[in-house]
């Protein structure tokens, strides 16, 4: 009679129905990249409407549009490096300090009198290096040092903002070099030179994040480091590269930058790593780490710029800018715990009843068969 009675619960077990597959699978790209991106797309969509609704033809000319690009292009850069640093599990927040550090050395006057005896480039690529370098010291005493990213990056924040106040003595420095300004102040089939320059970015880092093995090991790393160590990935090193990507997006956008306005000023990126960090955010990377898309970061730019375009027009004030920035970031935060809330249910299995599991009746012990 016991045989009996566990073979015909064995085969009730067996036969139970499984979990839609079509209605989780729906889930699961509602939840992935692609429904996030979506909705970001539609949510720039209304945001653009409401600006043709509000500010008409001011905001669909197309010298608004490429202001519109041409603003997002600094930010943009920043935050692409910043998606790297937040998907491999960190932060940084010495990104605006770096951007003006790097834009003062690029126009001391030693530099700019190299940058006029052999090429402009050189000013670039003293840039692009002074990021780089500051980048290294955050990645080595993150990795190495063991200092929680928070600390290390504030500190690199106060750091570099102090030492270009000292290097430029409090002065805003001009760019002197005259096929530096024309060339970034060109426009390549009537686009600007600096939102070619941020498509650029954007598509590299696309590339760097999807189809390399650099990028699966940010994913990696963000998602379980140890887990990362014991699959045989350098977690310490991967992390210093990190950071170094971070600084190198820092560099570039000193020089875009130091086109922009035709300076080099420690004033220069003051609260860039709000904004950066709010767009990566918005663009629905886990500040945790571990997921994140490159075209979310674009998006997530390109609404905060267009919101801040929308009120400028309206002739509505900062402050109003700022309330409505930190809005959507915290509902864009609690969004993304509904999210992986969601996701973790969907994963964790339904525990059975332990009388049903293992057959027996109600009051039985569980893998004692039933006499």
């Amino acid at each position: 009679m016991s045989e009996q009675t566990t073979t015909g619960s064995t085969t009730t077990a067996s036969d139970a129905p499984a979990p839609s597959t079509p209605t989780s699978s729906g889930a699961g790209l509602l939840a992935g990249p692609v429904g996030r991106n979506l909705g970001l797309v539609v949510a720039f969509a209304l945001l653009c409407i409401v600006g043709i609704i509000t500010a008409g033809d001011r905001f669909a000319s197309t010298d608004n549009v490429l202001t519109i690009l041409r603003l997002a292009a600094v930010v943009g850069v920043v935050s692409i490096g910043m998606t790297f640093v937040i998907i491999g599990g960190g932060i940084d927040l010495s990104v605006g300090a770096l951007v003006a550090l790097a834009s003062i050395w690029a126009t001391t006057l030693a530099t700019q009198a190299l940058a006029a005896d052999t090429h402009w480039i050189l000013m670039a690529g003293a840039a692009v290096l002074v990021g780089a370098i500051a980048g290294l010291v955050n990645g080595v005493v993150i990795a190495y040092g063991k200092l929680v990213a928070f600390i290390a990056t504030l500190a690199m924040l106060a750091a570099a903002r102090g030492l270009a106040e000292i290097i430029a003595n409090r002065r805003t420095q001009i760019v002197q070099d005259q096929d530096f300004l024309r060339f970034f102040s060109s426009s390549p089939l009537g686009v600007p030179t600096l939102v070619w320059m941020f498509a650029l970015v954007a598509l590299a880092g696309w590339v760097l994040l999807n189809r390399t093995t650099f990028g699966r090991r940010t994913f990696a790393v963000g998602g379980n480091a140890e887990a990362a160590r014991l699959a045989g990935i350098r977690v310490q090193r991967h992390t210093v590269a990190l950071y170094v990507l971070s600084g190198v997006t820092c560099g570039l956008a000193a020089v875009m930058l130091m086109a922009r306005t035709t300076t080099g000023s420690s004033t220069h990126g003051t609260l860039l790593e709000l904004d950066a960090i709010a767009a990566v955010v918005i663009g629905g990377t886990l500040l945790i780490g571990g997921r994140g898309t490159i075209v979310g970061t674009v998006l997530g730019v390109l609404i905060f710029t267009t919101l801040s375009n929308v009120f400028t027009l309206n002739n509505l004030s900062s402050s109003a800018q700022a309330v409505a920035k930190g809005v959507i970031i915290v509902a864009a935060v609690l969004l993304q715990q509904r999210v992986a809330a969601g996701r973790r249910q969907r994963r964790s299995p339904k525990a059975l009843p332990p009388t049903a599991a293992e057959g027996a009746p109600a009051g039985a012990s569980p893998g004692v068969p039933a006499s």
